[in-house]
């Protein structure tokens, strides 16, 4: 995410390394280089010329510390401004009325039904909310079944009604029913649509007429770059929508649509998508965001995504084990659907300072991870609740059940005593838990005892 424009920027930065002081040169020669950093990001050519012209004013005024070097004042300054351009604050959905009904629009191909079902699991799974998806693309019978599978999927209801061909009537109908049967939100689902389509804009524009929504939502693909500015502002001078979604953010290295979509359409950019799974899905943090743009990482997010991913009575239950020496197998498979569940390593790397952008995702082994998820699928639960009982014998058995080799199978289970042991001494030394902080910190080894999976 943001790859290209956060290695543009941090050669822009190194134009200050070094000197001792901010002066109107070095400042001027910096802010050059931002600038064009931001055009080839495909950033809108008026915003980033404004962007630039702010950080210039504020760098002037600013009497650097002895403290604080000219460098990362800078980085300081251009944090606080990409944060105010993206929006200053996260904008949260609206979810008023009985039912509160949110209108999907957007272009053709734009990902708008795959996010359709990721904003309800969302607001199911954080919320507590009770959502029914409507299929009201009576142009394409694909996205009707699309939906459906989707909402399987989460587990929501999907009102569909095939035999009614009017988006408007269709989209009234559902909200109708989702009040009779008290559900606490509505999803409509809509076409795909070209801004040039006028009468595909006129029915948009007859749907939100026609069911008054809580939040109308733009959904756009931010691989587009300056088009999903473009197209963001046509649509929104015709349904005047409440906020943005950008789609396929996790394949964006510019950033051109996220830097430019607030300042030319004046609305919130509300979620982000990073990838193809139900949870590869996050609410907009301009902050956030313009942390990762800088190499700064995500500390805040990282830790929400831990926190939604594992179980606080299961990790207490872990916990007590380790405490007890109990730790077995079967733990340590839970630990690595934990990890899986988390999202693609790319976007977790972005959320951790000094990393983003710096790893090569492609050199990352994850097939270990599954070689040694299979190994321990393997195995019974007698195995895995005692993997002393697994002699030579079981371990071809389990080696040929799981793919692998004999000689992996033993790779596992000695990297599992190894971490067996050091949490042992973990639970008991505080020390040594300071210590294990500030190796993960540094990455320098990754879990004690080398967690398993991550090219070992």
């Amino acid at each position: 995410m943001f790859d290209n424009l956060s290695e543009r920027l941090e050669r822009s930065f190194k134009i200050l390394k070094g000197e001792g002081r901010i002066t109107e040169i070095n400042i001027a020669e910096t802010v050059k280089d931002i600038r064009k950093a931001l055009l080839e990001a495909d950033v809108n050519y008026k915003t980033a010329k404004q962007f630039t012209d702010q950080v210039k004013e504020k760098a002037l005024g600013q009497n650097v510390i002895t403290a604080v070097r000219p460098g990362q004042l800078m980085v300081k300054i251009t944090h606080d401004e990409l944060a105010e351009l993206m929006g200053g604050e996260a904008a949260d959905i609206n979810l008023k009325g009985t039912p509160a009904v949110i209108l999907m629009s957007g272009l053709q191909g734009s990902g708008k039904t795959t996010f359709a079902s990721k904003l309800a699991n969302y607001l199911q799974t954080k919320k507590g909310k009770r959502v029914m998806l409507v299929a009201c693309d009576v142009y394409r019978p694909a996205a009707i079944e699309q939906l459906r599978i989707l909402g399987e999927q989460i587990n929501a209801k999907v009102y569909t009604e095939e035999t009614e061909t009017n988006p408007v009537k269709k989209a009234q109908n559902a909200i109708a029913e989702a009040r009779k049967f008290g559900y606490d939100v509505v999803i409509v689902d809509t076409a795909g649509r070209l801004a040039v389509d006028e009468q595909m804009m006129q029915e948009i524009a007859a749907i939100k007429q026609a069911i008054q929504p809580s939040e109308t939502l733009f959904v756009v693909d931010a691989m587009t770059g300056q088009d999903a500015v473009n197209t963001a502002k046509t649509f929104n001078d015709r349904i005047d929508f409440d906020g943005v979604v950008l789609t396929k953010l996790d394949g964006d290295a510019r950033g051109g649509a996220a830097l430019s979509i607030r300042s030319v359409v004046n609305k919130p950019i509300k979620f982000i998508g990073t990838g193809e799974k139900t949870d590869d899905f996050e609410p907009f943090h301009p902050d956030r965001i313009a942390s990762r743009i800088l190499g700064m990482g995500d500390i805040v997010s990282l830790v929400e995504k831990a926190q939604q991913t594992v179980d606080e009575e299961e990790a207490k239950k872990l916990q007590a084990k380790l405490a007890r020496n109990e730790f077995t197998l079967n733990d340590m498979l839970a630990q690595f659907e934990n990890v899986g569940k988390m999202g693609s390593v790319s976007s977790l790397l972005d959320m951790i300072p000094g990393l983003a952008g710096q790893i090569d995702e492609s050199k990352i082994d994850l097939s270990g991870m599954k070689k040694q998820k299979a190994i321990i699928q393997a195995m019974t639960q007698k195995e895995r609740n005692n993997h002393l009982i697994i002699g030579p014998s079981r371990r071809k058995r389990i080696a040929k059940g799981s793919g692998t080799s004999v000689a992996e199978v033993n790779k596992l289970i000695k990297q599992f005593e190894k971490t067996k042991l050091t949490m042992k001494k973990l639970t008991k030394n505080r020390g040594m838990q300071a210590k294990l902080m500030q190796g993960m910190a540094g990455m320098g080894g990754g879990f004690p005892g080398g967690f398993p999976g991550f090219g070992r």
